[in-house]
Formats: structure tokens, C-alpha cells, sequence
């Protein structure tokens, strides 16, 4: 691998080591964890929605790809998003999923400086 990719690879790893954030939903009584970035195989799904303009499917896509349990466990599949689309409070889902793809990557100077220096090989 070249050196190029070994920092590219090395930027994200870290990205997903960090611990998860946490979102209470008082509505559906529960606590989502989720991470602050998703790897462009997770949002393809999303991306592709939205090229269609299928901005609820899109919506729905974010949250199945990045809601996890405090173990980081997917909390949901494919299998719910009809019962997502269908029994669930659209006011709910929109605020669920602008807070998980809002997330922002917060990094504190030594992180950020350690980020940019280049691996050795």
C-alpha cells in the first residue's frame, strides 16, 4: 500500500475507533448511538435516493446504515424499512435522521496535528 493510502486509511480507521455518540429519542424511548462519518458504501444507498429524488427512502437508508446499539451494533436492516416508512412518526424520523447525517467530526489540536503528519514506511 502506497504511503498516499496508508494515511487515507489511517484518517478514516480512526474516524470509526472513536467512540460513538449517543442521541436520546424520548419518543420511541431508546438511546442511538452513530458514528461521525460513514464510508461511501453505507451512503450509496442514500445517494442514490436522492439522485431519484426519493427523499423519504433516503432518509429512511440513513438511519437502517448508521443507528447502532452502545455495542455499535446496527439497530436496524432492510427488513424495517417498510415499518419505517409506514408506523412511524415522520417528525421523528426526519429529526432522527438530520441529527445522525449532521453529525460533525470534532477534533482537538494534538488529534488534528497527529492526523496530518504523513506514516512512515
Amino acid at each position: 500500500m502506497t504511503d498516499v493510502m496508508k494515511n487515507i486509511t489511517k484518517h478514516y480507521q480512526h474516524l470509526v475507533s472513536q467512540e460513538l455518540n449517543k442521541m436520546h429519542v424520548p419518543e420511541w424511548d431508546m438511546d442511538i448511538y452513530y458514528r461521525t462519518t460513514s464510508s461511501f458504501a453505507d451512503e450509496k444507498k442514500m445517494i442514490a435516493h436522492q439522485t431519484k429524488g426519493e427523499i423519504v427512502e433516503a432518509l429512511i437508508s440513513s438511519i437502517i446504515s448508521k443507528a447502532r446499539d452502545k455495542n455499535g451494533n446496527k439497530i436496524f436492516s432492510e427488513a424495517h424499512k417498510d415499518q419505517l416508512m409506514n408506523e412511524a412518526d415522520p417528525k421523528v424520523l426526519t429529526r432522527v435522521a438530520t441529527h445522525l447525517n449532521n453529525a460533525q467530526v470534532t477534533l482537538n489540536q494534538e488529534d488534528a496535528r497527529k492526523e496530518s503528519q504523513p506514516t512512515q514506511s
